[in-house]
């Protein structure tokens, strides 16, 4: 990734927080990458992930006890940690073109590098230190600009597209093979360049009625007799920023194909329509509309649209949210937030589970993410207590051993047509 573009990254994120410490008055912020966190009596410690916040400002994972200091007028100061340790590998600063827009100080645990700080100072990220200024509302207020992302973030996330969608590649000739989930989330990694715990989520890798649980969190290590639906929701990671893939596959060409043919259709269709000025819960509406009429047109409801939209049988197979905002968090943070001062729009009770409520702006990432899923639990719910629902409980229990259907695409949103990262990494 070309210094210009990350000099530029830098530029709108030193803007971004000089408004800031103009707004609360204060003298510096310190951003803090978090601290190592461990296993109840063990000394083995949880995967590290960087406050998103910190990450934000490097082109490079950041590793624990790493701080950067802003102060208005001036460089970003990182705050590197050296650390006397046999027991691990070094851990060097990375080299590159990147080190000239920094001041850089080595510092170890027992250091106060602290001590010279202006007494204005807040503090973002985990464990602040009794230095800091308490300052409610500053994370908010950063937060918010955090969904519309620079071109640095944006070719990270079109990087991470990249490795992704070869690994889904791999993971589909894994399923038509006839390999178990573990081999197939193998396949995965392996195609991808990653371990599982660089994922930035952990893989879901379901096959048959393992593609109706959402969060499907187990690999299954011997192979299914008779795998007849593979979904997998899985990504890959650059610079920290995420790629958030679904893709759902199928070994005959039968009624159930054909109904991910035509999910896949009107997920394309949800993508062309996600532009700059558009409501998000407009758009999530519209997919309740798109379910109501796949379940009709496949004669799985008997009942007409509005009539399903009116007794909420399209939350019955789409219970979650279209999607959300995607960056350095794969649920990117700001996705209720309406403005800098934290003011939230909440989900309405037809859409509980919808993480983004903001109206799309140009260069937001987003995910669009629908599915049709045979749960047991909410089709059980379903016949209790929604009165002449329509549903043919035959033709459901037919399609139960396939489990269900999701596809995502990860979107840069734009005036016009977005640029669909996910399409256009699965055509090169």
């Amino acid at each position: 990734m070309g210094n210009n573009t990350y000099q530029a990254h830098l530029f709108v994120l030193q803007g971004r927080y000089d408004k800031a410490m103009v707004h609360f008055e204060l003298d510096a912020v310190v951003l803090a990458s978090g601290e190592k966190t461990y296993y109840f009596q063990d000394d083995h410690s949880h995967p590290f992930h960087a406050y998103s916040g910190a990450q934000q400002w490097l082109p490079f994972p950041l590793s624990a006890e790493t701080y950067i200091v802003l102060q208005t007028g001036q460089k970003p100061t990182l705050i590197w940690p050296v650390r006397d340790d046999f027991w691990h590998a070094p851990n060097p600063i990375p080299e590159g073109d990147w080190q000239q827009h920094w001041n850089i100080i080595l510092a170890r645990k027992t250091d106060k590098w602290f001590s010279h700080l202006p007494k204005q100072t807040a503090w973002l990220g985990p464990q602040p230190m009794t230095f800091s200024t308490p300052c409610d509302g500053l994370k908010a207020y950063v937060d918010f600009d955090k969904a519309v992302k620079t071109p640095f973030e944006i070719q990270a996330i079109r990087r991470a597209s990249e490795r992704a969608v070869k690994g889904h590649i791999a993971a589909k000739e894994a399923f038509l093979a006839g390999m178990s989930e573990l081999d197939i989330h193998l396949a995965f990694l392996q195609a991808s360049q990653q371990t599982a715990t660089q994922e930035p989520y952990p893989g879901i890798v379901g096959i048959n009625q393992h593609a109706a649980v959402l969060h499907y969190e187990h690999k299954d290590i011997q192979q299914q007799p008779n795998s007849l639906t593979l979904l997998i929701d899985a990504g890959a990671n650059e610079h920290g920023y995420a790629s958030d893939i679904t893709r759902t596959s199928v070994r005959h060409n039968d009624d159930f194909s054909a109904l991910v043919d035509n999910m896949d259709t009107m997920e394309q269709k949800l993508c062309n329509n996600a532009m700059s000025g558009v409501s998000y819960q407009d758009l999530h509406q519209e997919t309740l509309g798109g379910i109501a009429r796949l379940l009709h047109d496949h004669k799985i409801c008997s009942l007409g649209v509005e009539e399903q939209l009116a007794k909420g049988i399209p939350q019955i197979f789409f219970p979650h949210g279209l999607g959300h905002l995607l960056g350095l968090q794969v649920h990117d943070v700001g996705g209720h937030q309406i403005d800098r001062e934290g003011t939230l729009n909440l989900p309405n009770a037809k859409a509980p589970f919808l993480r983004l409520t903001r109206q799309l702006e140009k260069d937001m990432v987003i995910t669009i993410e629908p599915g049709l899923y045979f749960i047991p639990m909410l089709l059980e719910k379903m016949q209790a207590e929604i009165a002449n629902h329509g549903c043919d409980m035959q033709k459901i229990q037919h399609f139960m051993p396939y489990g269900g259907i999701r596809i995502e695409d990860n979107l840069v949103i734009k005036d016009d047509l977005p640029e669909n990262l996910t399409r256009e990494a699965f055509a090169s």
